[in-house]
């Protein structure tokens, strides 16, 4: 008896403790509706619509009553309803089969005609109209599904373009037989002005005329081998059989076609010689554009490599050459993120971007010598993009960050300058990241202003100073605290150098105890094109607030190697993508966990997507010492097998070494710590093979993974089940919980 009391009480304290340690689908289930905190955040802008070229614009905005509709006149400060959603709702509620409320209503594509006082929307699967005097509707159509997005990376056909007509509409250039021809519109005689042409060294069909119609400039093109990409479709929803994929797909030290600007004399119908052979080394040749006077057009070149960038000038009369911008780097040359051209045709200067002196600023060039006129912006901060050049005021509108030595330097702010380099005005000053729309005339624009933790606010300014003209909406937030929400907390630690500052943010779960040990897992995009943590308000990020909800911190970083601060912070990634920035990363990890004994670092994971999904790889590879867990996705695992734009801009050209030192699938053998990958099937962005290579060199290598291919699933982090894979995965791995018997389910 007593012997049948011990085992009955054993067995239910080891239920027990099974019980405990099982995360529930109850508790995968409160994980996912953490995004509905979302819907909590009342009277945010949603949208800002300028109306034309007027000063007047309209703005949804959600209030606890539904969606409300906004109309401002900045001109005269007034704001009012810009229609009335209860009358909208009892017309629409009139036509057959439609019940709706206003608090549910939610209209699609809606445009204001002030001058006909009526509005347009899409609802219900239909496009309606309502006259804003009876607010009686009509249907005007039937809504069409969307046509899915195209391929991103169409190969250029050089002859897919259609005759085209000169200025004065006396002539017509075309490309037949691989050749120029032009034809006289009047007489109709074709002329051909070209003999050289082939199939493999051809005359592109998109002629640029100078504005006189008296000269014709057009690329000659030698043609490369296509590189295309190959995958099997292996479930399509079209038939039952599997379907073999195509794309093109360069990647990097594939053969690039070469561009020759070629110049042709319309008055004597003859071409004009154009020695090029200084840019045939060529990564693009681009951008053929003739000037007003029709002296001359320039063209830029960006040498393989990344390295140099030029604008260049061919004179209109003798096809010679001169370069007026030469921009070069020791490392790379950042023209898929900073470029910035803007020609002032009057006074025959250039306004150009350039990260010469460290930091990515505007420089004014004088196109007759091609020197630098003036630097227009300078300073330990940098520029991140224009919106307005300003000809009449000779002002520049423009986005910066870094500017202010206490803020976070990330925070975009928007300013004004003169061309000179006078004038500097911080048209946003409050400390915090800034998102603006402008007027038409650019006289006023809308600022939303925030941080992680501080919610948005609206506000109408004047261009001419930034003065606050109104003050439009203050978004509430009292909803989201009562469901204890706790915002994520800006962070700041030393990097590698141990003067850096390196700024990113924690998360922490709504049901935190300060008490508790938690694993930390950093989700990681280090891509050099951009960065990457939050700065404005969002109460839940889809990528990683369910997977937190579940006992995780979740920390976010921008480590050096990434864009939008210094040229120096940048660089770090050239030829060394695999760094990622963890020495930063790491440390600043570290410092946290410092602060908060809660951060556990003896488990510290990551996960990511895409270069995310390569830096997963590499941070268990060659910190394993540190990160002991990672789940990736559709990762670019070596660089030779991505995209060629992306990956020599960083990497360089021609391949060396270093492509196999940051590979890895090269280094697959190092892995110590658990992993789990994601691919889809048919990932047209990143070449799904990079992760099977993957595969391959860790069944060579001995290793356990787990691996999970989504059929008929393009470029993802994971989708649906790819999330409740993740999140299995590091529940089972740092909580050393049982997670759900997911086939034990039935819907």
């Amino acid at each position: 008896m007593i012997k049948r009391n011990f085992l009955t009480l054993l067995s239910l304290v080891l239920l027990s403790v099974t019980v405990s340690s099982q995360v529930t689908i109850a508790d995968y289930q409160r994980a996912d509706s953490i995004t509905k905190l979302n819907d909590l955040v009342y009277n945010q802008v949603l949208s800002v619509n300028w109306i034309d070229s007027t000063h007047v614009f309209w703005y949804p905005v959600k209030t606890r009553d539904g969606i409300a509709y906004t109309l401002v006149d900045a001109a005269k400060a007034t704001r009012k309803p810009a229609f009335d959603v209860n009358k909208l709702v009892d017309q629409l509620n009139k036509q057959p089969g439609v019940k709706t409320t206003a608090k549910t209503l939610q209209l699609q594509r809606l445009k204001l005609n002030l001058k006909a006082n009526k509005i347009s929307f899409g609802f219900d699967k239909k496009y309606w109209s309502c006259n804003l005097k009876t607010y009686q509707v009509a249907v005007d159509s039937v809504m069409k599904p969307e046509s899915p997005r195209p391929y991103w990376n169409e190969s250029f056909d050089e002859l897919g373009n259609q005759p085209v007509t000169s200025p004065d509409s006396n002539w017509v250039a075309f490309v037949k037989n691989y050749n120029v021809f032009v034809r006289n519109i009047k007489t109709k005689k074709e002329t051909q002005l070209s003999f050289d042409g082939s199939a493999g060294d051809l005359y592109s069909s998109y002629f640029e005329w100078s504005p006189d119609s008296k000269k014709l400039a057009v690329n000659k093109v030698r043609k490369a081998e296509d590189h295309f990409i190959y995958f099997v479709e292996s479930s399509p929803k079209t038939q039952l059989q599997p379907i073999l994929q195509k794309r093109y797909y360069p990647k990097p030290g594939d053969a690039l076609p070469i561009r020759k600007p070629s110049l042709f004399d319309i008055e004597t119908l003859k071409q004009i010689p154009v020695d090029t052979k200084d840019f045939e080394n060529q990564y693009s040749l681009s951008n053929l554009k003739w000037n007003q006077n029709s002296s001359a057009f320039t063209f830029e070149f960006n040498q393989r490599g990344h390295q140099v960038f030029q604008v260049a000038e061919v004179d209109g009369t003798t096809g010679a050459v001169r370069v007026i911008i030469d921009e070069r780097s020791n490392t790379f040359i950042d023209y898929s993120g900073k470029y910035f051209r803007y020609d002032l045709e009057k006074s025959g200067e250039i306004i150009w971007a350039s990260e010469r002196d460290g930091w990515n600023h505007l420089y004014l060039y004088d196109v007759k010598t091609g020197k630098v006129k003036n630097q227009i912006t300078s300073g330990n901060w940098v520029v991140r993009g224009v919106e307005k050049v300003d000809e009449k005021t000779s002002t520049i509108i423009f986005r910066a960050s870094g500017r202010n030595a206490d803020e976070d330097p990330y925070f975009i702010h928007y300013c004004k300058i003169n061309f000179d380099g006078s004038g500097l005005v911080d048209l946003t000053p409050e400390k915090m990241e800034h998102s603006a729309t402008f007027s038409a005339d650019y006289q006023y624009f809308t600022d939303t202003y925030s941080t992680v933790q501080d919610p948005p606010v609206t506000v109408l300014r004047r261009t001419s100073d930034g003065s606050v003209v109104m003050e439009l909406e203050k978004a509430d937030i009292a909803d989201l605290l009562a469901k204890n929400w706790i915002a994520p907390e800006p962070f700041v630690a030393k990097g590698r150098d141990g003067k850096t500052d390196i700024w990113g943010n924690i998360y922490r779960p709504t049901n935190f105890d300060p008490h508790k040990k938690y694993p930390i897992i950093e989700y990681i995009y280090a891509g050099p094109h951009s960065s990457f943590t939050q700065k404005n308000f969002r109460p839940t990020n889809s990528p990683f607030s369910g997977l937190s909800e579940l006992g995780f911190i979740i920390v976010q970083l921008d480590g050096m190697g990434t864009s939008n601060r210094g040229k120096a912070f940048h660089d770090v990634c050239y030829k060394n993508l695999k760094d990622a920035g963890f020495p930063d990363r790491i440390l600043w990890i570290k410092a946290a966990a410092q602060k908060y004994s809660y951060m556990d670092t003896t488990r510290v994971g990551l996960f990511g997507g895409s270069a995310g999904g390569q830096s997963t790889l590499a941070g268990l590879l060659f910190h394993p010492e540190f990160y002991k867990a990672g789940s990736s996705s559709c990762g670019c695992h070596d660089n030779r097998m991505d995209k060629i734009w992306w990956n020599e801009q960083w990497m360089g050209f021609p391949i060396g070494p270093e492509y196999a030192e940051c590979s890895n699938v090269e280094n697959a053998s190092k892995l110590q710590g658990k992993l789990l990958l994601i691919v889809g099937e048919v990932d047209d962005n990143v070449d799904p093979a990079s992760t099977m290579q993957v595969v391959n060199a860790l069944i060579a290598a001995k290793k356990d993974f787990e691996l999970v291919v989504l059929p008929g699933v393009n470029h993802t982090l994971g989708g649906d089940y790819g999330e409740q894979k993740r999140r299995d995965f590091f529940v089972r791995n740092f909580l050393n919980q049982a997670t759900p018997d997911w086939n034990s389910i039935t819907k």
